[in-house]
């Protein structure tokens, strides 16, 4: 994996446990044996990070190693991050939609950036029980974006309000990938916290947070 030398945020985990990447749009050869890795672009290569990633064991044994659950970063920063389980794999991932801006320019982002690895991934969207007519356009937009580089893509409504419905939804489903905000990290930190290695905790499931 590429060094961590570049690191622009401020991260409550430990720093030797990340690694900063500068792809445009991260290639093929990102992962090697199921692990993200130092791969060179094929692309453009950008002065800042587009990627920061870290191991979901080693964060989570770092997490159990504190008196109480805290949020990944200090604040959160506009470089996404991937935690990834013992093996990444993008065969059928969760996206996380709210209806907002923000919540486009996050699956836009992740689709520019992972682009070449979603081609055989089967993807579920899910997204408030109610859209105003305003957002409908940008839903269906959005739902056909992720269908043109993904082989399969479903669109689920859902009145989920806590990350941990998307997490406990993702795990049911056997879900590898859940992409959601960076704004329920401190929820997201106290779920994984309480459900690490328990019976209903799934040795699959990696997560994308981004704004």
């Amino acid at each position: 994996m590429e060094g961590n030398s570049t690191l622009t945020a401020t991260f409550e985990i430990p720093e030797n446990l990340i690694a900063a990447h500068h792809c445009a749009q991260l290639p093929i050869g990102f992962t090697r044996n199921g692990m993200p890795y130092k791969a060179l672009c094929t692309g453009e290569v950008l002065e800042k990070p587009t990627l920061y990633t870290a191991q979901l064991p080693q964060v989570l044994d770092w997490l159990h190693s504190q008196e109480r659950p805290s949020a990944l970063e200090a604040s959160p920063c506009e470089v996404p991050v991937l935690l990834y389980e013992k093996e990444l794999s993008f065969s059928h991932i969760l996206f996380h939609y709210d209806g907002t801006k923000a919540s486009v320019r996050l699956i836009e982002n992740f689709l520019q950036l992972f682009g070449p690895h979603l081609t055989e991934s089967k993807a579920t969207i899910i997204s408030p029980r109610f859209t105003p007519k305003s957002k409908q356009r940008e839903e269906q937009r959005i739902i056909e974006q992720v269908g043109q580089v993904t082989a399969e893509t479903s669109f689920i409504k859902f009145n989920f309000t806590r990350i941990g419905d998307f997490w406990s939804y993702a795990v049911q489903q056997d879900c590898s990938l859940l992409v959601t905000t960076k704004a329920y990290q401190a929820d997201l930190a106290k779920v994984l916290f309480h459900f690490y290695k328990g019976s209903k905790w799934s040795d699959r499931l990696s997560f994308y947070l981004a704004l």
